[in-house]
């Protein structure tokens, strides 16, 4: 097979995850070539646009990209660059897997959630918010479609039986937020009665928080509405480790964007001491969208072999005495044996 893709190395530490996980991709023999565009800040400074027209040409043209971590400036008229990628290809999809890694300092040893979050409507549209001149009161509106929540839970049952997965769990505040949240669980029960083999629960976001710490063993697929998906996600990757074991997907019918969903890190940007797993479990996510779901579990296995016992080579973070570079090395050797 030979596929092209987009790739966006990213600001920040970035270019330096991005190197590593792209030595691996060759040492898996995947067949891949890459179309290098620029976005974040150093498309800001050399071409005036956080977002050229060539870099989402470019996606457009391949449908998969492989983002690094991207900076958006702090000001007014600078809108997130990562929303404004989903909402112009309409990658409605977020996909975030927490699974448990050896040689970490994670309080459990056994997760294996995905959190799928509706990633296009729902708290986050801008339309709506408003302040008083007085700046006495904001109001910001909470829009969600049925088509928007039907997609989103097909999505996250269509998931589950490909993926082998049991249960689906339906986060919501439907108690409170009766409209917008009520409208998410109402569409989730009937589509849940489409997929019989597949156990349906559904609970309050602010009960699914507390269980989530006391056994998140319960679940298995989290499928949630935008915010409440943010914020899920998140702490699911706490439970694993950190941001820095969190891989990010965003489907669309069209396109799909694979992304590590830490920050830019601009403190250790240059030092070489940067995690490239959670781009590199991105990758593996990309493999598998791809049709190449053997490489995309050879790839999750050498990364859990080379943490498990190669700690020499795997970054600070995660106790070890290696590099970005050495980490990278480490695992290319397993994905080519």
């Amino acid at each position: 097979m030979s596929k092209t893709i987009a790739v966006i190395p990213g600001d920040g530490i970035g270019p330096e995850i991005m190197t590593a996980t792209l030595r691996v991709l060759d040492a898996l023999d995947c067949g891949l070539t890459y179309d290098t565009v620029e976005a974040g800040m150093i498309a800001l400074e050399k071409h005036g646009d956080l977002l050229p027209k060539p870099t989402l040409d470019a996606i457009a043209k391949h449908q998969v990209a492989l983002k690094g971590p991207l900076t958006t400036p702090v000001g007014g008229g600078f809108t997130s660059i990562n929303v404004t990628l989903r909402r112009h290809f309409d990658l409605y999809a977020n996909v975030r897997p927490a699974i448990s890694f050896p040689g970490t300092k994670a309080r459990y040893d056994n997760i294996d959630i995905i959190t799928v979050r509706e990633n296009t409507e729902g708290a986050y549209l801008s339309e709506g918010q408003t302040l008083s001149e007085d700046g006495e009161l904001a109001t910001s509106m909470i829009r969600v479609t049925r088509k928007g929540c039907a997609r989103i839970v097909r999505y996250a049952f269509d998931m589950a039986v490909k993926k082998g997965r049991k249960k689906v769990t339906a986060v919501h505040k439907a108690n409170i937020i009766k409209t917008a949240s009520g409208l998410f669980l109402n569409v989730a029960r009937e589509i849940a009665k489409d997929y019989p083999q597949i156990e349906f629960n559904e609970m309050i976001v602010d009960n699914a928080c507390m269980q989530l710490v006391m056994r998140p063993e319960q679940f298995d697929v989290i499928v949630t509405t935008n915010l409440f998906g943010d914020i899920l996600s998140d702490l699911c990757a706490g439970l694993v480790g950190g941001l820095g074991l969190a891989p990010g997907d965003n489907i669309g019918e069209h396109a799909a964007i694979f992304e590590a969903v830490h920050g830019s890190a601009p403190d250790i940007a240059g030092k070489g001491i940067a995690n490239p797993c959670a781009l590199l479990l991105a990758a593996a996510d990309m493999l598998d969208h791809l049709g190449m779901v053997e490489k995309g579990t050879k790839l999750r296995d050498a990364i859990r072999d080379t943490m498990a016992n190669d700690r020499e080579h795997v970054t600070p973070d995660l106790g070890g005495k290696g590099s970005t570079q050495t980490f990278g090395e480490a695992i290319a050797k397993r994905v080519k044996v």
